[in-house]
């Protein structure tokens, strides 16, 4: 019934590379991935093509240095290509931004010879990374973890099973967290393994109510062997590296979030342009009109959250409370938008037949991911009034 396309968002972007990126990820994700999105996650199809596809094109690292494959966009343009990507299918938008947080520690962590050796085929060689923080028994407690990493000679041997991995189990890298000293965070170490490295296992994918061509998974590590070489940053720094690269991967998750919520805006305003009743659209009645401009409103002002944080991480200077504030904001925001456009589509907005039905199931895990939206309020209180006072007796 859509009968009306819906109208690019009006960026402001800093270059004409830029510009041209958009258009790039725009037309891919019109042409590429739109198109069979719903048949595709209906069938709990992975789309590594269009990974691959992505990686050719220059758009799998875009924030990273170009001496090592990356393309050298600052993080505001990067997050505005992973909109465009997560609006024509989440499980693309998502698959990026996890991709890019794998990449992070050898990126801003690693040594001189550790990111020649590994970072152009990270960033532009086709691979896919996957992040290993998450246990069965903590989550938002990552600080607890329990897989282990235990020194032989010149080697790790890691033992230990991380949960909710995104690409868990087809991954070709895996940035991983594991204890390598005493209890608590400053007993944690990051290590760089290859996906095909004995020992590694990925269980049976997750049954999920959304996101279902997205694989998260448990991944198993059984004496899996790791030269030292693998090892990114100092012993005893993988925590700080964890929160590092989580600061950063909660924008993507912001940029993801508007992605879906104007997707699925667009389809309201379609369907109510063109849905007559009482001999007119839909879209004539004051109680719908306001319906969708408070979707709209809330949508831009995301937008410009998640991009004052970019713009601060561009410039060099703290951003960890506005990058939990926009993760905060857009994945409510999200999760909002698409159960008003389930309600401006009626009956037809609980069926599959339209796309918003599988927005609405999408936008929930959002709130979860990359820390619950409880923890982004825990983190935003914490720059406000200090750390919580922990009372005994």
């Amino acid at each position: 019934m859509p009968d009306r396309a819906p109208q690019p968002v009006d960026r402001q972007l800093p270059t004409d590379e830029a510009r041209d990126l958009i258009s790039l990820a725009r037309d891919i994700a019109q042409r590429e991935i739109a198109p069979r999105a719903a048949e595709e996650e209906d069938a709990g199809h992975f789309p590594r093509e269009i990974f691959t596809l992505l990686s050719r094109s220059g758009l799998l690292g875009l924030p990273y240095d170009s001496e090592y494959g990356g393309g050298d966009q600052p993080y505001e343009v990067y997050l505005q290509v992973l909109e465009e990507l997560a609006a024509a299918r989440l499980t693309v938008g998502l698959g990026v931004s996890v991709h890019s947080l794998s990449c992070h520690a050898l990126a801003n962590y690693g040594t001189k010879q550790q990111q020649v050796e590994h970072l152009p085929a990270m960033l532009g060689g086709g691979l896919l990374g996957a992040y290993c923080l998450s246990e069965p028994s903590s989550g938002s407690d990552a600080a607890s973890l329990r897989t282990k990493a235990v020194r032989d000679g010149e080697d790790w041997v890691i033992d230990g099973t991380k949960a909710w991995i995104t690409h868990g189990g087809i991954a070709d890298f895996y940035t991983v967290m594991a204890r390598t000293g005493e209890d608590g965070p400053r007993g944690i170490s990051a290590f760089l393994v290859p996906g095909d490295a004995a020992g590694l296992s990925g269980a049976a994918p997750e049954k999920k109510m959304g996101m279902k061509g997205s694989p998260t998974a448990q991944v198993h590590f059984d004496g899996v062997r790791v030269p030292d070489e693998r090892r990114l940053g100092e012993e005893g720094q993988g925590f700080a590296i964890a929160l590092s690269a989580l600061d950063s991967g909660r924008l993507g998750i912001a940029a993801c979030a508007i992605g879906l919520a104007q997707a699925a805006l667009d389809e309201a305003v379609a369907y109510a342009s063109g849905r007559q009743q009482f001999g007119r659209p839909i879209s004539d009645f004051q109680g719908l009109r306001f319906m969708l401009a408070d979707m709209a409103t809330q949508i831009e002002a995301g937008r410009a959250l998640y991009l004052a944080a970019a713009r601060l991480r561009d410039a060099g200077r703290p951003f960890a409370k506005q990058a939990a504030m926009a993760k905060l904001h857009c994945t409510d925001t999200a999760m909002k938008a698409t159960i008003d456009a389930v309600q401006v589509l009626g009956g037809y907005g609980y069926t599959a037949d339209f796309p918003v039905e599988r927005y609405m199931r999408e936008a929930k895990v959002l709130q979860i991911v990359e820390g619950t939206n409880q923890i982004q309020r825990m983190v935003i209180a914490r720059h406000l009034a200090g750390p919580e006072t922990h009372r005994t007796g």
